[in-house]
């Protein structure tokens, strides 16, 4: 918010900032982007491409029919380190709600930081690793913004023989889209009979890596962390694919949106909870019954009373999309809900978004109005993901 200058006096002099904001961090690909064309912009302390030339549409499109790539470079790498996985586990899930100890070898797992009342402090990918000599080593992705606080609060609680390693020295890149196993089959053996949610150690062209099979957009595809003075080599091979495109971040918030998939500090922050921000299935049925966790009353108590309110997804009637902020109010009028996230799905062919409403309204088809520009338009409450997720999941797992 900008600081309002009423209370100035007239003939006070201004003001110099003591401090210049810092610099703006680049990930270790800025040059590729800005090689490529790319419109770089301000996001999490990072001058990063929010989108190329062919514009956010075609980026989208091309993700949803093809392949895209994307430099996630900025989001927060570490690894969580101790005697042996028991150890690890139990200390991580002192500080989050999902259940870490019965987490396989070479599986991922998606849960949030809590503070004490059970709101979010962040949410996060876990993995533990598939090698039987790194049975103590959790690998953790934080969130870009959050990071800087994230890592420190994790350290603060951990006991003597767990220690967190920032991975600062790593890139992150993601494939993703249908055709995302077959690109990226050309280059590690085996990466293509991964299943969802699976991590492992690999060899991309003969360059040590670890890969996932996950991602932010709702499609098929992997996220591959690699030493950053090798983010280039990888980055070009796959871009030397017909099928694969790059994609910035205006098409990665609108691929996410029509996913359903939550944005930090936006749809959920501090004064949410994950019952509320309806990950009540990140929870896993040991955590309900144990607690043991910030804010585990709360959640508990939420998950046998229901929470006051709820996300839900919300599909506008014709084509003005609502806005993040936007007031939904029941047909009556009142106010009982806000728009968190909202514009136009490329993929959907219409407006959608994605907001908290009092629990009564959350029922799918519920009609609402969304306020925009000072009008009610008419809505309904949506299941989601707005378009089908293509998750891999093999009939084994």
């Amino acid at each position: 918010m900008a600081e309002s200058t009423a209370e100035i006096p007239a003939e006070a002099p201004a003001a110099e900032s003591s401090t210049a904001p810092p610099p703006l961090k680049t990930t270790p690909l800025h040059g590729a982007h800005v090689a490529l064309g790319a419109r770089m912009v301000p996001f999490a302390g990072y001058e990063m491409p929010v989108q190329y030339p062919t514009g956010i549409l075609t980026e989208h499109l091309q993700t949803r029919a093809s392949a895209g790539i994307f430099d996630v470079s900025h989001m927060g790498q570490a690894f969580l380190m101790g005697p042996d996985h028991v150890t690890v586990a139990k200390a991580l899930e002192a500080l989050v709600p999902a259940d870490i100890l019965n987490l396989a070898p070479g599986r991922q797992r998606y849960t949030q930081l809590l503070n004490e009342e059970g709101g979010i402090l962040d949410d996060l990918m876990v993995t533990r690793s598939a090698e039987e000599a790194q049975d103590g080593v959790l690998m953790l992705v934080v969130n870009a913004a959050c990071k800087d606080q994230d890592f420190p609060h994790i350290a603060a609680h951990l006991p003597d023989d767990v220690r967190l390693m920032r991975a600062d020295h790593r890139a992150l890149i993601a494939l993703q889209g249908p055709k995302a196993a077959e690109v990226l089959a050309r280059h590690c053996e085996g990466s293509a009979e991964m299943p969802f949610m699976s991590a492992r150690q690999m060899s991309f062209d003969g360059l040590t890596c670890h890969v996932s099979r996950s991602g932010y957009t709702g499609e098929d595809g992997y996220e591959i962390s690699i030493k950053s003075a090798h983010a280039v080599a990888i980055w070009s091979a796959l871009l030397r694919d017909g099928a694969v495109k790059p994609i910035g971040l205006g098409a990665r918030d609108s691929l996410r949106l029509e996913a359903g998939l939550c944005l930090y500090g936006h749809d959920i922050d501090v004064t949410t909870s994950p019952v509320e921000a309806a990950l009540t299935w990140s929870v896993q049925k040991r955590r309900r019954e144990e607690g043991g966790f910030p804010g585990a009353e709360r959640v508990k108590r939420e998950l046998a009373e229901g929470p006051s309110r709820k996300r839900v997804g919300i599909l506008p009637d014709g084509k003005a999309p609502a806005r993040e902020g936007t007031e939904i109010q029941a047909k009556d009028g009142r106010k009982i809900g806000t728009v968190t996230s909202g514009g136009f799905g490329p993929s959907l062919g219409g407006p959608l978004a994605m907001g908290y409403v009092e629990t009564s309204f959350a029922a799918i088809g519920t009609e609402l109005d969304l306020v925009v520009r000072g009008k009610p338009l008419p809505a309904n409450v949506a299941s989601m993901p707005f378009v089908p997720n293509r998750y891999f999941r093999p009939p084994s797992t």
